[in-house]
């Protein structure tokens, strides 16, 4: 004897939408929650429990700059000035104008003496927009001048005109993802941090790393990382030290 389904046919599928309807909502909502209680236990001074609540929101991929700012404040009054550091990049990553975190970002610096990387001449001249922004321009640049191609006469010179703009826009995109504020930018979060010119602790230091100091990863290589450091060096450091800004 057959026994009944439980949810019917078109029941079945009504209960499945609800929950693909329903779980973001009921995400959002313990998301809320968690972000509420961080604030919470930040306030009484609980700076661990609000770095733990905190980070379980930005686990969840729910992230927006006020969450990386106030995590960011949580590890420094926690005096981890490192990952204070980081957090206020991630914070600045998601809003470049947010004067809050700029202004903490500044204040952590100063307070570990963290090194930063120089921009290049390019970066500094392109710093008015983010590399997402140039590759969105270069692919509108594109489409435009293949409908020009279409729609005008004198070709050659609308498609001279058009690919150079798009070849400048995708050039300033790659160089601002690859430079000082790209994808493998990373944050020294640990303490006593040596760049060494090879793959051992006991190998010979190119540069001390104070917390919250900027490099940018070339390669990995198990447990270490050959980075881009400041004052134009390079050199092998522990990759449990870093960590990326972007997530």
């Amino acid at each position: 004897m057959k026994v009944p389904a439980i949810f019917p046919g078109a029941a079945w599928r009504a209960f499945l939408f609800g929950l693909l309807v329903l779980s973001p909502a009921v995400n959002a909502a313990t998301n809320d929650d968690l972000f509420a209680k961080a604030n919470t236990e930040f306030n009484a001074g609980n700076f661990k429990a609000a770095i733990t609540d905190y980070g379980a929101v930005v686990q969840s991929g729910e992230w927006s700059a006020n969450l990386f700012y106030n995590l960011g404040n949580a590890y420094f009054r926690d005096s981890d000035f490192g990952r204070a550091i980081l957090n206020y990049e991630r914070a600045l990553q998601l809003d470049r104008n947010h004067p809050e975190a700029d202004a903490n970002l500044r204040i952590a610096r100063d307070q570990t003496h963290a090194l930063e990387l120089a921009p290049t001449p390019l970066e500094k001249y392109l710093n008015f927009a983010g590399a997402k922004s140039f590759a969105i321009l270069a692919a509108i640049l594109f489409w435009g001048t293949i409908i020009l191609l279409i729609l005008r006469r004198r070709k050659v010179l609308w498609m001279t005109i058009g690919l150079l703009l798009t070849a400048s826009c995708g050039l300033a995109a790659y160089k601002l993802e690859s430079g000082t504020r790209g994808q493998d930018v990373a944050i020294v979060v640990e303490g006593n941090v040596e760049a060494r010119v090879a793959t051992a602790d006991s190998a010979k230091s190119v540069l001390a790393l104070p917390p919250g100091s900027e490099v940018v990863i070339l390669q990995e290589r198990g447990d270490w990382s050959y980075a881009a450091l400041p004052n134009d060096l390079r050199g092998w450091i522990s990759t449990k030290a870093v960590e990326k800004v972007r997530l």
